[in-house]
């Protein structure tokens, strides 16, 4: 099987993809990073959800991005509700840079070819690492850095999801058997994994259930 390096956060979109790696045909080894965010739920739903996906590797990589703040995922900045004009305080500097940069870095070592990741431009909270122009970049980028780039076969990156409205990523998460209850969203969750409520991601969660007519599995505080 062809092998991919999967960023799976613990979110409902990561998980989704994972899934839609495995149908494409894809050994998948999952990379989560903990980065010094908020809460570690996500990281332990990360691992619940490679256990029932069936991937082949779920690899854990520790970075300290709270050592720079600048985010309310990072720093002791109140989590705002969802809302607001502009690029939100959940904005973490650089991090789909980085965690893309970590598997690239995994892909080479393992001559994986494909990277997937679950940024999407539709349903999202306007981060500037989502769109489609970045994605671009940095395959552009990863085929200029690397050596699978320059002498082997080059580097994929895949965003499945780009395009999708997050009810259109239930749908398909259904579909593909994801069993969303094991996820977790919220920029504020407790240790627990129970949601909030009223950030931005529980209400983008939340409306993406609505929009696909499935019951919302989410535990709420």
């Amino acid at each position: 099987m062809k092998k991919a390096v999967v960023l799976l956060s613990g979110g409902m979109d990561s998980a989704a993809v994972v899934a839609m790696a495995r149908e494409q045909g894809f050994a998948v080894h999952a990379l989560s990073v903990r980065y010094g965010q908020r809460h570690t739920s996500e990281l332990e739903a990360a691992a619940a959800v490679a256990t029932a996906l069936g991937v082949v590797e779920h690899k854990t990589v520790g970075i300290d991005l709270r050592s720079i703040g600048g985010s309310a995922l990072t720093a002791d900045i109140e989590v705002p509700e969802a809302g607001g004009e502009g690029i939100p305080v959940t904005y973490v500097p650089a991090r789909n840079t980085i965690m893309l940069s970590l598997a690239l870095g995994w892909a080479e070592v393992l001559g994986a070819n494909d990277i997937f990741c679950g940024v999407n431009a539709v349903d999202y909270s306007g981060y500037p690492d989502c769109r489609p122009e970045f994605i671009d970049a940095f395959q552009a980028l990863a085929n200029l850095a690397t050596k699978a780039g320059v002498e082997g076969a080059g580097i994929r990156i895949h965003a499945p999801l780009q395009f999708l409205g997050k009810g259109d990523i239930v749908r398909e998460g259904v579909r593909l058997g994801v069993d969303f209850g094991l996820t977790v969203s919220c920029y504020n969750a407790d240790e627990r994994g129970r949601a909030c409520r009223h950030c931005d991601a529980c209400r983008l969660r939340a409306d993406g259930f609505a929009a696909a007519g499935v019951e919302d599995p989410t535990r709420y505080i």
